[in-house]
């Protein structure tokens, strides 16, 4: 045993000169203790979550060190009784616990028996957990809930109202009546398929299932077809700029998502800023740099750590969207190996600013 908490074979290089695991890399707090409850190590992790000093922990009773309790006000090591129940016990699922003072954790415990079928137990492992963090998850994955089912609300209703209106009394309208109601259907069937796209789209991000299927793309070209598109669609084509600063490298990336990445930060500089939506493509040392500058309001310097974030939709006003266009934006740049980040424009507004790395086909 180390001064510090810590067994001697816990980090660095075992006496047979294998290497063993450092308990103090890893990210959730580690306390063990013999069959009595004497705590043998407290890594670094379950210091930080629980407040003890590991230095003062080692030798102590985990009820001294660790005050555990329930929901009930129950001490959690005597509910445990590791020297009780039946011998083919394992190990004690995980359960919201909190120590006095402070916040809730999420704690589990094994139980390691010699032997390992039925034996006695030898040690206990206890496992803390923050629960601020699953609560983060659990009130994100509300908020997702919340807004899939605001957003589909509206298209679906109107779906819903068009189509029941035409099959109820499709001989009194006109053929330019119905054409109308049919737009209009295939209009928010339109925004459903977005919608759902999206959501995929996180779920890849989230857990790291983005495909990059690599190809020789042209940046400047694809940024025209975005600009054409919404010309297309209605916008005036003075409110669009394209500069080019320099000769390009060749860039290898997947066209679909690069498409994908531009026009949500096109759409974005649309709808949330004013005037002139400037696209500035540029060589830098190790890529290609693409800023989409609009001169709007800009991006409060307090949000800047939360624009890319999931439901961001610009300084706290509801302007239309889901609010993970620029999450999916973000997840895309870096699938690529690139970067993006977001500050004021040279004329003000904001900047939303992203790096593609210059590559081959088989660059990752």
């Amino acid at each position: 045993m180390r001064g510090d908490g810590t067994p001697s074979d816990a980090r660095g290089e075992g006496g047979d000169g294998s290497a063993h695991i450092d308990v103090d890399d890893l990210p959730d707090g580690l306390v063990a203790a013999d069959r009595e409850g004497v705590v043998l190590m407290v890594n670094r992790a379950a210091e930080r979550l629980t407040g003890i000093d590991r230095r003062t922990a080692v030798g102590r009773h985990v009820s001294d060190v660790l005050p555990l309790r329930d929901p009930d006000g129950r001490d959690w090591w005597k509910w445990l009784d590791p020297q009780g129940g039946l011998s083919i016990r394992s190990r004690q699922p995980e359960r919201p616990l909190h120590l006095p003072g402070r916040q809730e954790l999420l704690v589990a415990a094994r139980f390691v028996r010699r032997p390992e079928r039925g034996g006695r137990v030898e040690r206990v492992v206890i496992t803390l957990r923050d629960a601020s963090a699953r609560a983060r998850v659990e009130r994100s994955r509300a908020d997702l809930v919340s807004t899939v089912a605001h957003e589909l609300r509206s298209p679906l209703t109107s779906v819903k109202g068009f189509t029941a209106t035409l099959l109820a009394k499709w001989d009194r309208f006109t053929d330019a009546q119905k054409l109308v109601m049919l737009e209009t259907v295939n209009a928010d069937a339109d925004r459903v398929t977005r919608l759902i796209t999206e959501l995929l789209d996180v779920s890849r991000i989230e857990s790291g299932r983005v495909e990059i299927h690599r190809q020789v793309v042209d940046i400047p070209a694809r940024i025209r077809r975005i600009v054409a598109g919404r010309v297309a669609a209605g916008e005036p084509e003075d409110r669009f700029r394209l500069e080019l600063a320099g000769p390009l490298p060749e860039v290898w990336a997947d066209q679909d998502k690069i498409d994908q990445i531009l026009a949500n930060l096109v759409e974005n500089a649309v709808r949330h800023g004013r005037g002139t939506v400037t696209i500035v493509v540029e060589p830098v040392e190790w890529g290609v740099a693409v800023a989409v500058r609009d001169q709007g309001e800009g991006v409060a310097p307090e949000l800047v750590t939360r624009v890319f974030r999931q439901f961001w939709r610009g300084n706290g006003r509801r302007r239309g969207g889901t609010g993970l266009g620029l999450f999916i934006v973000k997840g895309l740049v870096e699938a690529h190996g690139g970067t993006i980040g977001v500050q004021r424009a040279p004329g003000g507004g904001a900047e939303f600013r992203f790096i593609l790395p210059t590559g081959t086909p088989d660059f990752a």
